[in-house]
């Protein structure tokens, strides 16, 4: 049997690999939503390019319920003080992500250009809110969250959603905007030809160098402005979960962590080198590379967002001593144990599966195709 303090690492992968896969193919519908308005001029290109991602865009949108029902099961702690100190934020989210169902199904219900117009701005929002909110998120992840605990363990939130939108938490915000929408840019470039494809370029071809600057910029912003907790006295790491058995300052540098383990570097090296890499494939028209390079670059992002906070999953920026680790905000040994065996026979079938959709769903979406074949979706 696994024991309890490995099975929290496994879970802390699994989170992680959760996480990438969302952010990959999610990524992409975000970005093309968030592009449909301005790459799209005629009803019939815009039409293209719902197509590209119309078969596909549900099933990747799994991967966020996926990734709540881990934080459910599994961190259930860190679960409830998400959901009810960002209660707001969470809500804009949702009620951003009811503008994508809603618009791809209603848009062509009706041939009237005023009616196609109103539902593509509707999906602007659910592309272009979701990356924004989650990248305000990250942002106030890296800060910490204005919460405590009681010694009875219930969490007292002392923040609000305004507080949320602070500088540098609006900055992340934008950056995750502009990974998706480059992402999105370049996968659209390999669905398409002609002028949208040269349109999807155009627009790599700016946001890749807006992307990492932005990235540098907030890297460089946690360096100078923001500590990191660093534990000074444990319980125990296969006790049973206890945020308040540990002693925590938040004097700790960043870079003194990643100089502790050289080993983490290579998941912001990754990441430079995938965005990069990305940007220059991706306008020489090598879309196919582009995107794999752009799918590494974002696995590479979030490793380095994961490795930073590691074993921190949640920091509370007015007592440290609240913030979770995964050695204390997990679930039971045996609910870690269950969820873990569930996990490995049911993933790689959904992961099957996916693969398995995206080949019979592939190929070149034209204007000839959305003129001539009644199959189209959308």
């Amino acid at each position: 049997m696994i024991d309890y303090e490995t099975i929290r690492v496994i879970w802390w992968l699994f989170t992680g690999v959760v996480a990438i896969g969302f952010t990959v193919t999610e990524g992409f519908d975000f970005g093309i939503g968030a592009l449909l308005p301005f790459l799209g001029k005629s009803d019939v290109e815009r039409r293209v390019i719902l197509n590209t991602i119309g078969p596909n865009w549900e099933g990747n949108q799994v991967w966020l319920i996926l990734l709540g029902g881990a934080l459910f099961a599994v961190w259930p702690p860190l679960y409830a003080t998400l959901f009810s100190g960002l209660y707001v934020a969470m809500l804009l989210v949702l009620f951003s992500l009811f503008m994508r169902p809603t618009g791809f199904d209603f848009r062509s219900k009706v041939d009237d250009p005023t009616w196609r117009n109103a539902w593509d701005w509707a999906l602007f929002a659910g592309g272009a809110l979701p990356p924004i909110l989650l990248g305000v998120l990250v942002g106030n992840l890296v800060q910490g969250l204005p919460y405590r605990l009681d010694q009875d363990l219930r969490t007292f939130y002392e923040g609000s959603f305004w507080a949320l939108l602070n500088p540098f938490a609006l900055l992340c915000g934008v950056v995750g905007l502009a990974g998706m929408a480059f992402h999105g840019a370049i996968y659209l470039g390999w669905r398409t030809e002609g002028v949208i494809h040269r349109r999807a370029c155009a627009v790599l071809d700016l946001l890749g160098p807006v992307f990492l600057v932005g990235l540098t910029v907030a890297i460089l912003w946690t360096i100078a402005a923001f500590g990191r907790p660093e534990i000074t006295s444990m319980a125990d790491t296969a006790a049973p979960s206890n945020p308040l058995n540990k002693t925590v300052t938040l004097n700790n540098s960043w870079l003194a962590h990643f100089a502790a383990h050289p080993w983490m570097w290579a998941a912001p090296v990754v990441g430079v080198a995938g965005m990069l890499t990305a940007w220059l494939t991706g306008r020489k028209g090598s879309s196919g590379l582009a995107f794999l390079s752009s799918s590494i670059g974002i696995s590479g992002v979030l490793l380095t967002l994961g490795f930073a906070l590691f074993p921190f999953l949640l920091i509370s920026s007015i007592d440290p001593r609240s913030s979770y680790t995964i050695w204390d905000a997990s679930a039971s040994h045996f609910n870690l144990l269950l969820s873990f065996w569930i996990t490995v026979v049911f993933l790689p079938i959904v992961l099957l599966y996916t693969r398995w959709a995206y080949k019979v769903m592939w190929g070149k979406v034209t204007e000839r195709d959305i003129l001539q074949d009644s199959h189209t979706l959308y």
